[in-house]
């Protein structure tokens, strides 16, 4: 059994003095369209906001001119064009050769072109990766891109019913089994988000059940997909990783529920993050 409190509570440690940029992690988000902007700038906010050093951006340019806007700390890489390409993989690579993690998916939208270009990108890689949204369309059938890398795929249930064929049962315990061999099946961990979320790498299973009714807003997914991105830079195993930043997020959206009800955004919870990923009464002490 994961011990997330734990775990949590070894990442969130005090730091020593003799720390320096780099040590807790840099990653990239590969996100954004024409049309969306809004999460990669929420993946890259909350991967900062839970310890990561650095983060950067490569998205389509209308997209990463938005993003540059949100805060000076986040670093924007145009990708020529409306939407991502084949022909941006040279330059999404060499961004990529000092990261730690990637998170790839948010706002890129499917055109054909694009969901090429995640393949190629994720075939290629040797990074850890988060895969979220739309590139979950872009893996379904093209399981072999998954065997043997660190990858951690986070679809909600329709997302998961693209990815595997199988619609998700309303019955708990099916849904375990349903993560779980699916998991194994495709040699990754699936991170199924809902109102219990279930993690599970083929052979453990986690369920996660921290969150609110008020997470439905769109972005509160966004948000996730950046918490387990800081996690995995800073070296946590990837179902580790899964499971602490699920923790992690339904914590942020139980209190920003309770202040906000029916008002919340996703971008509250980036507040809770920000006051709590250190604080022990994050963790239940």
């Amino acid at each position: 059994m994961v011990e997330v409190k734990k775990i949590l509570k070894g990442i969130y440690r005090k730091r020593d003095n003799e720390v320096h940029k780099y040590d807790f992690g840099s990653v990239l988000v590969v996100g954004g369209s024409e049309v969306y902007s809004g999460s990669p700038a929420f993946n890259a906010i909350a991967a900062l906001r839970s310890g990561a050093d650095l983060v950067e951006i490569a998205a389509p340019e209308r997209a990463a001119n938005i993003v540059a806007g949100f805060l000076p700390d986040l670093i924007t890489h145009q990708l020529k064009g409306k939407f991502l390409k084949k022909k941006h993989l040279k330059q999404i690579h060499e961004i990529s050769e000092n990261k730690t993690t990637v998170i790839i998916g948010g706002g890129l939208g499917r055109e054909k072109d694009t969901l090429k270009a995640v393949r190629q990108f994720l075939a290629e890689t040797k990074l850890p990766c988060v895969i979220d949204a739309d590139a979950i369309h872009a893996i379904a059938g093209k399981e072999e891109l998954l065997k043997k890398k660190k990858f951690i795929i986070t679809p909600h249930t329709h997302e998961f019913f693209i990815l595997t064929g199988e619609k998700v049962s309303g019955m708990l315990k099916e849904r375990e089994k349903q993560v779980k061999k699916f998991a194994e099946k495709l040699g990754t961990i699936i991170l199924l988000k809902g109102y219990v979320d279930i993690i599970s790498d083929g052979t453990q299973v986690y369920l996660n059940k921290t969150g609110s009714p008020y997470m439905t807003k769109g972005g509160t997914g966004d948000v996730l997909a950046g918490v387990i991105g800081a996690l995995l830079a800073r070296g946590v195993g990837c179902f580790e990783a899964a499971c602490c930043a699920a923790y992690l997020n339904g914590k942020a959206g139980e209190m920003a529920g309770r202040n906000f009800g029916d008002s919340m955004f996703a971008s509250d919870l980036l507040d809770e993050l920000s006051s709590e990923v250190s604080k022990k009464r994050l963790l239940g002490d």
